[in-house]
């Protein structure tokens, strides 16, 4: 039974882990896109791959520039987030996504 306990414990992932996987396939495949989008010439299709969603953790509190400011009279602390997703992100993503699910 041991042994059975063993096996299972291998087979699962951390949530770390998988978050890591799936964060570096956005981010490889957005970097991918950029250059992608940068060698193609002028054109829809370099717009659709310098189209994308652009996520910041300050406008989703709600402040319009960007970085949450925390002034604690003797220290200040500057917080901010941006992430730029287009569609080839998208795709980096879904692959990273396939990897996990194939690789177990």
């Amino acid at each position: 039974m041991k042994l059975r306990t063993g096996l299972m414990q291998l087979n699962k992932r951390s949530l770390g882990f998988i978050f890591i996987v799936l964060f570096s396939g956005t981010i490889v495949g957005s970097v991918l896109g950029e250059l992608i989008g940068w060698i193609m010439p002028e054109g829809v299709v370099k717009q659709f791959f310098l189209m994308g969603v652009h996520i910041d953790l300050a406008g989703l509190a709600g402040i319009e520039s960007g970085v949450i400011v925390l002034n604690l009279i003797v220290l200040t602390l500057k917080f901010g987030l941006t992430i730029k997703l287009n569609f080839i992100g998208l795709v980096g993503l879904s692959a990273a996504y396939y990897f996990l699910r194939f690789f177990r």
